[in-house]
């Protein structure tokens, strides 16, 4: 049986400097009617309380259930906020779509600006998910990207070398992607 989309809200969830107009989540959010953006007052600086603070609020709004849809940092706002809001998580997120999850445990200085999201959580999602991961990913390697769907509960899907998976990566509205979430939809 197919999945009726318009009976979720999209909340595309971006990492660190948002996602710019040729970011995949910016096409997606043109073409889901559905959708709205989570807007952080600080892009450039990551704070995890403010950051899940915001993600709490957009997800209590919403009138309806809630698809995840995040990027970068912005999957370890969506582990951060499930840790804290376990049952809130389980009632109001449908799914989650996790693509190119930012290690940020890693010790390198380049990491500084999001370890204050860490330790990332490690517990399983009480909701289907999917992990999205590049072989040349500059912010996750792929055992640990496997590591971390493994310890989530969430499926895994290898999307090749597609660098951090964002703007730089020119994948317009990304049509590979679209396929990967309806996929996770089908689980629904």
């Amino acid at each position: 049986m197919a999945v009726d989309f318009s009976s979720f809200d999209f909340l595309v969830i971006p990492g660190r400097e948002n996602a710019p107009a040729e970011h995949w989540q910016s096409h997606w959010l043109g073409a889901f009617p559905n959708s709205s953006r989570l807007i952080q007052s600080d892009w450039s600086r990551p704070e995890v309380g403010a950051w899940t603070a915001r993600l709490d609020a957009a997800v209590v709004s919403s009138p309806r259930r809630v698809v995840l849809v995040a990027h970068s940092v912005g999957v370890a706002t969506v582990l951060r906020w499930t840790a804290a809001q376990p049952e809130r998580a389980r009632a109001k997120v449908a799914a989650a779509f996790l693509a190119a999850p930012t290690n940020v445990d890693d010790p390198d200085p380049s990491f500084d600006l999001v370890r204050n999201f860490g330790p990332m959580p490690l517990s399983p999602l009480p909701h289907p998910a999917l992990v999205l991961a590049s072989r040349d990913d500059p912010r996750v390697t792929p055992a640990q990207a496997s590591a971390f769907a493994q310890a989530w509960g969430a499926d895994l899907a290898d999307v090749g070398e597609l660098g951090h998976i964002g703007s730089a990566a020119r994948l317009g509205l990304w049509p590979a992607g679209l396929v990967l979430l309806g996929g996770l939809m089908a689980r629904l």
